[in-house]
């Protein structure tokens, strides 16, 4: 029995997502010299083609890592052992903050969710309110958590923060939304935005960024803690000679150089209404089959991945399976509270309307294939949503 099977693999997980084959041809390259004029004119163009991406005119640094390094870095510049932090749980990354945060040493203020809805700027700001000694160094939320596919309201925690007079630093992951929706470091007075190269920007894995304000900045020259790899400080260079303080990933600057002129091409609001567009319908599908999302809060809706509850009983581990083996397809699976309870579309990055709807009609089928009690006709109701939106 052959193994083979035909046409291509439906990756339609929240990341890594379909690269463009433009991406994949402009990697597709000798390496140039690190030290020459040739790449450090490549360095100042990505960090330039980036800021509307961010929405910054300031800082915005490159590291070789996943997102986790930008996490790491974040930390180290501006905080040290014994500072007090405040992170709401809203899902598995926010977890994962919150557990790298206690291994440096810092004093975590938690607030919990029940991991249906995005964090909640009113508890934030009436918990920097009580914190009249300001002990409070940082805030960090989660802007899309990956893992639940709720959002968290950045421009309102700011509002909070700014309501209560606090001097916390603002910490915003928005390592699953950059790219996919409307960003505005600047506007909403973050202090560290932290994304990744392998979800909205649709590069490869292996490239985290880092904007930073001149508050954290600041805090990052007064102190924080001991950092060599991820000292902040050799970006500000950067971001004027486009020379990185090691060897670059030289081949992913060139792939995100590229899917960064593709978005321009597109438009930026056009890239952002097109994921909003497959989030509508894919959640007219989940209505259709019956089936419940995992974000309870319809404010709360990711652009980028929806996360969907298999009924009780089920589950969704096996459909995943299920939908691997008889339709070439991958789809996220739930994390931490959430394993085996829910899976996950991505329907970010680099994604056609038909290869879109193709995905769905493989969800549709493996509902059925895996014994999930649903309603038919998501897809069509998919279908005539975007029929008409496009």
């Amino acid at each position: 029995m052959s193994n083979y099977v035909s046409g291509r693999h439906f990756l339609n997980t929240p990341g890594p997502t379909n690269l463009p084959e433009r991406v994949l041809r402009a990697m597709d390259r000798n390496a140039i010299n690190h030290r020459g004029p040739e790449f450090g004119a490549l360095g100042r163009q990505v960090i330039e083609q980036l800021r509307p991406v961010f929405g910054t005119e300031g800082i915005i640094g490159i590291f070789p890592a996943s997102g986790t390094g930008a996490w790491e870095a974040a930390l180290v510049n501006t905080l040290k052992a014994g500072d007090r932090v405040l992170i709401t749980r809203t899902g598995q990354f926010s977890h994962l903050w919150e557990q790298m945060a206690a291994r440096f040493g810092l004093d975590v203020v938690a607030l919990d969710t029940d991991w249906r809805r995005g964090a909640d700027p009113q508890a934030i700001g009436q918990v920097l309110s009580d914190d009249r000694e300001h002990r409070i160094k940082a805030v960090f939320v989660v802007h899309s958590e990956t893992s639940t596919s709720c959002m968290t309201d950045v421009g309102a925690v700011r509002h909070a923060m700014n309501q209560a007079k606090h001097p916390a630093l603002l910490m915003v992951d928005a390592i699953s939304s950059l790219g996919c929706t409307e960003y505005r470091h600047d506007e909403w007075a973050v202090d560290v935005t932290i994304a990744g190269s392998q979800k909205g920007l649709m590069v490869p894995p292996g490239l985290s960024f880092t904007a930073i304000s001149d508050k954290a900045l600041a805090a990052a020259r007064a102190g924080g803690s001991a950092r060599s790899y991820w000292d902040w400080e050799p970006l500000v260079a950067a971001n004027k000679t486009g020379f990185f303080p090691y060897t670059p990933a030289m081949n992913l600057l060139f792939a995100l150089s590229e899917a960064l002129i593709i978005m321009q091409e597109e438009g930026l609001a056009n890239v952002y209404a097109r994921h909003a567009r497959y989030a509508q319908a894919t959640r007219l599908a989940v209505a259709a089959w019956g089936l419940e999302l995992q974000c309870a809060d319809p404010s709360a809706y990711g652009p980028g991945v929806t996360a969907i509850r298999v009924p009780d009983g089920h589950s969704a581990d096996k459909l995943r399976n299920v939908i691997l083996e008889k339709f070439n397809m991958s789809l996220g699976n739930g994390l931490g509270r959430v394993d085996d309870k829910v899976f996950r579309i991505g329907h970010m990055g680099d994604l056609g309307v038909l290869s879109f709807t193709g995905a769905l009609t493989g969800v549709e089928m493996g509902l059925r294939a895996a014994g999930i009690p649903h309603k038919a006709g998501g897809v069509q109701a998919a279908m005539e949503f975007l029929a008409k939106a496009n």
